[in-house]
C-alpha cells in the first residue's frame, strides 16, 4: 500500500495552505486556489486515515518503539475513519503488551473489538490477546468466553491459526491443572475433616 511520508505530508498540507491563501491574497482567488484545494485534500486524509498504515509497517518490522512514535504523530484518533481507528487501537495495545501493561492493553483491545473490524483474521487477534491477558490474570470463564468467541470466526491466515492452536493447548492444560488442584486441595480437606479421632480419655 503507497503511503506518504507523514512529515512530507505534513510540509506539503502547509504548502498548500499557506502558500495557497498567499498567492490568493496577492494574485487573485482562483490562483491560489489549487493549491488550497490540495493541501485540504491532504489535510482531510490526514484527519481520516492518521498515521495507521506507516505505524503498521514499523509494527511488522517488529519495531514497536518506532510504532509508537508514529502513533504519537495521530493526534486527534476519535477522528479517525472507524476502520482505521480499530486498527490503532490494536496498534497501541500490542504496544501496551510490548511494555507488560496487561491492564492498557485490555482496555485498548475492547475499544477495537467494540468498532467496525475488517475481517474475521482481526477480530481473531484481538480476542486471542483477550483471552491470553484474563488466562494470565487467572480469570479462566472469561478467557475461555473470549476463546469460544474466538472460535466461531473464520480465520484463514496461517500464522494466526498456528498460535490459536498453541494457545488452545495451553489454555486446555492450564484448565486441566486447575481442575487437579481443586481435586487434590478437595481431598487434602476430606483427609483432614474426616480423619481425624477423638482420642479416649486416659484413666
Amino acid at each position: 500500500m503507497f503511503t506518504i511520508n507523514i512529515y512530507l505530508k505534513f510540509a506539503l498540507i502547509a504548502v498548500g495552505l499557506i502558500g495557497g491563501t498567499i498567492l490568493s491574497a496577492t494574485m487573485g482567488f482562483w490562483y491560489g486556489f489549487p493549491l488550497i484545494l490540495a493541501g485540504l485534500i491532504l489535510l482531510a486524509s490526514y484527519f481520516i486515515l492518521g498515521t495507521v498504515a506507516s505505524a503498521g509497517q514499523f509494527v511488522q518490522n517488529q519495531d514497536f518503539a518506532g510504532a509508537e512514535k508514529r502513533l504519537g504523530l495521530t493526534f486527534f484518533p476519535k477522528m479517525l475513519y472507524v476502520t482505521n481507528r480499530a486498527m490503532y487501537f490494536i496498534m497501541d495495545g500490542s504496544i501496551a503488551m510490548q511494555k507488560k501493561d496487561s491492564n492498557r492493553a485490555e482496555e485498548l483491545f475492547n475499544k477495537a473489538l467494540a468498532l467496525n473490524l475488517p475481517t474475521d483474521n482481526e477480530k481473531a487477534m484481538v480476542l486471542l490477546q483477550l483471552s491470553n491477558i484474563n488466562a494470565t490474570k487467572q480469570k479462566w470463564s472469561l478467557a475461555k468466553r473470549y476463546f469460544q468467541d474466538l472460535k466461531k470466526l473464520k480465520v484463514t491466515e496461517p500464522q494466526l491459526k498456528e498460535q490459536i492452536g498453541v494457545y488452545e493447548k495451553a489454555l486446555n492444560q492450564s484448565g486441566q491443572i486447575k481442575a487437579q488442584q481443586r481435586m487434590v486441595g478437595g481431598t487434602r480437606g476430606n483427609m483432614q475433616s474426616g480423619g481425624k479421632r477423638r482420642r479416649p480419655k486416659m484413666r
